[in-house]
């Protein structure tokens, strides 16, 4: 997440704020919800306290540099800092509802926690109720949302109601759909807006559960998505390509057409260096560049299925050229950055770029701008 210093009028606590100019507060305002109005001048603070001052107790002054109008933000006034948690310029969005997970995956970009933090459902909620223009895309991931299944089912129904019109993706590994009270509170009324991303790495139970180190995940997975089936509810398979993946991909994707052919989608990912794969970069810094005939056979055994995929997290000169058009831009925005080699290759504005922390741990395989015109 983005972290800005910021200094905050006095009076102000600890919460969820939308960042708002002093010229459009009046038309923003509403009283249920907190407003960190930018105030680049001492005139602009003192109006910001006038109006305090007259009983506007849900508005605070702030000065700082960068943040925008519309970004919803975790203000700690105490330590002069505020959490940007959604930013309405951002192509990509997501809500966090957990940092506990029952799987504990080798290449895992965010390890996960045990103790309780339930108090992020709130913040989920409260950030859908302070955005002000709805994404017409939000995810939801964690942790593995389902282990709140009740708060995951209250955020998707303030989610529905705030934005009616905005699909939602929710990352879970799957694993708690067979439960009967997982499956009543998030189905009792099927969500028509939701999509599940759901991951698999093997096509046999011992190369799955070693993946993600939990005996009997893939089992349980499979439960899931056929629940999800069951449910009519949309699909995306997650592939995450590190080499015990890869040394079976062909025959995993063979499974997927044989057996899961009502998934909607399946996306084949480049793995993000950090987290565990740190730890287990032996078989985690895989070079996509050296994998492509594997790639390129992955695909067209999917074609054969009839199969759509795409690939996520993979700079196009990492890809074979027959791929590039399953390529897609689909690095969060804060993640996102691109390398000095980059800035003289033709087809930039079409690749998804490179994760932030690429330079202190590895690249996808060694950058080869692309310099020919491309049609």
């Amino acid at each position: 997440m983005r972290q800005v210093s910021v200094e905050v009028g006095m009076a102000a606590a600890r919460g969820i704020y939308r960042v708002v100019a002093f010229a459009n507060l009046a038309e923003q305002w509403q009283d249920d919800l907190q407003f960190l109005v930018l105030a680049p001048d001492e005139a602009s603070l003192a109006q910001v306290e006038t109006l305090r001052q007259k009983g506007l107790r849900n508005i605070a002054a702030a000065t700082a540099l960068g943040l925008e109008e519309g970004d919803i933000v975790d203000c700690e006034p105490d330590r002069a800092r505020a959490t940007v948690l959604f930013r309405e310029s951002d192509v990509h969005h997501s809500l966090f509802l957990t940092n506990r997970c029952n799987s504990y995956c080798v290449m895992c970009s965010q390890p996960p926690t045990r103790h309780d933090d339930g108090w992020l459902v709130d913040q989920a909620i409260d950030i859908v109720r302070h955005v002000r223009v709805p994404p017409p895309v939000i995810g939801v991931s964690g942790g593995e949302p389902l282990l709140a299944a009740a708060g995951l089912e209250r955020v998707l129904a303030s989610i529905k109601d705030c934005w009616p019109g905005t699909d939602v993706e929710v990352l879970t590994n799957g694993r708690l759909l067979h439960d009967v009270r997982v499956k009543e509170a998030l189905f009792s009324e099927p969500p028509a807006n939701v999509r599940w991303l759901v991951p698999l790495y093997g096509h046999a139970d011992f190369l799955h559960d070693f993946v993600v180190q939990s005996p009997g995940a893939f089992d349980e997975t499979l439960d899931g998505l056929l629940t999800l089936q069951e449910m009519r509810q949309p699909i995306q398979l997650r592939i995450v390509l590190i080499q015990p993946v890869l040394d079976v991909l062909d025959e995993l994707c063979r499974f997927i057409g044989h057996n899961l052919p009502f998934v909607e989608c399946v996306a084949l990912m480049a793995c993000e260096p950090t987290g565990f794969a740190l730890a287990n970069r032996d078989i985690c810094d895989l070079d996509l560049f050296e994998a492509g005939p594997a790639l390129e056979r992955a695909s067209r055994v999917l074609d054969r299925y009839q199969v759509r995929h795409v690939f996520m997290n993979a700079p196009l000169c990492a890809l074979p050229p027959r791929l590039w058009t399953r390529a897609t831009r689909s690095i969060s925005d804060w993640k996102n950055t691109y390398a000095d080699d980059c800035a003289r290759c033709t087809v930039k504005d079409r690749c998804c770029g490179l994760f932030a922390w690429h330079e202190k741990n590895w690249k996808p395989t060694k950058l080869k701008p692309i310099e020919e015109a491309i049609a």
